[in-house]
């Protein structure tokens, strides 16, 4: 008898669990103090991406998108709530509460020195001018990760209305994120609903 065929997706999933299944509370602190200190801009997600499914392996692509999405739900910022999520997913309880506190730790101590400075010396055009252009990477980079998601998540051409969906809701008709996922993700039940295919053949 052949082997059994497993399917790629399902062989990634198998790999990535059984990466994650030991990661120590030391990696998990370090990583996401890295991301913290580094996510400058607003543009985390890549940078959660990157070093959580790219670098570290500890989720794949498909889980990524799914936190992502629970995370964008719930209130909070996706950082924070993702740094819950994955911790939690890798170490449970301990996980979650190293992940938060290493994401948020290195943001807290540079805007407190921040503020001491600004208050100290004032605006300033040359940093008002440089925090412009952080923040216009920083959509480069969000534009960089969706492109990368998309091409593994958006596998048929209808997934694209729900995202069409999405922007609609989000941007034209300004409703708010959890009502619009929460619509979408209903509309996503019943659009792949298990279905019962008629069959032909020979008896």
């Amino acid at each position: 008898m052949s082997d059994v065929l497993v399917y790629p997706a399902i062989k990634e999933t198998m790999a990535v669990d059984a990466l994650s299944a030991g990661v120590p509370i030391k990696d998990i602190f370090v990583e996401f103090l890295l991301i913290g200190a580094t996510s400058f801009g607003g543009g985390v997600v890549a940078y959660l991406r990157s070093g959580l499914v790219a670098k570290r392996q500890w989720i794949n692509d498909k889980e990524f998108v799914e936190l992502l999405a629970i995370s964008q739900s719930l209130p909070g910022l996706n950082a924070t709530n993702m740094a819950v999520l994955v911790g939690d997913k890798l170490r449970g309880v301990a996980g979650s509460i190293a992940a938060i506190f290493a994401i948020c730790l290195p943001g807290a101590l540079l805007m407190y020195g921040a503020g001491i400075a600004y208050q100290a010396h004032g605006d300033r055009p040359l940093a008002t001018a440089a925090l412009r252009g952080v923040a216009a990477a920083a959509v480069g980079l969000v534009l960089a990760t969706a492109m990368q998601l998309g091409k593994k998540s958006l596998s048929q051409y209808y997934d694209l209305i729900f995202v069409a969906i999405t922007i609609l809701g989000v941007n034209w008709l300004h409703q708010s994120v959890p009502r619009v996922l929460i619509a979408v993700g209903l509309l996503a039940i019943v659009w792949y609903r298990p279905r019962k295919f008629a069959t032909t053949g020979t008896s």
